[in-house]
């Protein structure tokens, strides 16, 4: 048996995905949503997966801290990322690849969210990152 419990986060950022064949290809902004699912074999003493809590502080402090009105640029992006520190103090987080929904799912499953709750019985099974209220994507192990 297997029991899972979902924690959804919300934050602002803009993107450009560089070579896109349309508009996406222009700084733009979106109010991204990040659904962290997590499982474990056994409920803890109070009947849970993890408490909702802790991983509103762990992950959603991590996004907060990193991501919240940003700029998320591919790294190959950092003419365009110094411009807009410079002229304007933007902050801006450099992706290996361009911040896709996908890549962004895959990076917090890979770098983030893996290392954060080691030791606790439980392991995150899937990240969904909805970019527009229509559309989103899966990353799961």
């Amino acid at each position: 048996m297997t029991i899972t419990c979902t924690r959804r986060i919300e934050f602002d950022a803009a993107h450009r995905v560089m070579e896109h064949e349309s508009k996406c290809k222009f700084l733009h902004g979106h109010r991204y949503v990040v659904e962290a699912t997590f499982k474990a074999d056994e409920l803890d003493a109070q009947g849970r997966v993890v408490d909702f809590g802790v991983i509103k502080e762990k992950l959603g402090g991590w996004i907060d801290e990193h991501w919240d009105h940003t700029a998320i640029l591919n790294e190959a992006d950092k003419p365009l990322g110094t411009q807009l520190e410079g002229a304007t103090g933007q902050k801006v987080f450099y992706f290996p690849y361009n911040p896709t929904a996908e890549n962004i799912a895959r990076y917090l499953m890979e770098h983030v969210v893996q290392g954060m709750f080691v030791g606790k019985g439980l392991e995150c099974s899937l990240i969904r990152v909805h970019e527009t209220p229509n559309c989103y994507a899966d990353f799961t192990l």
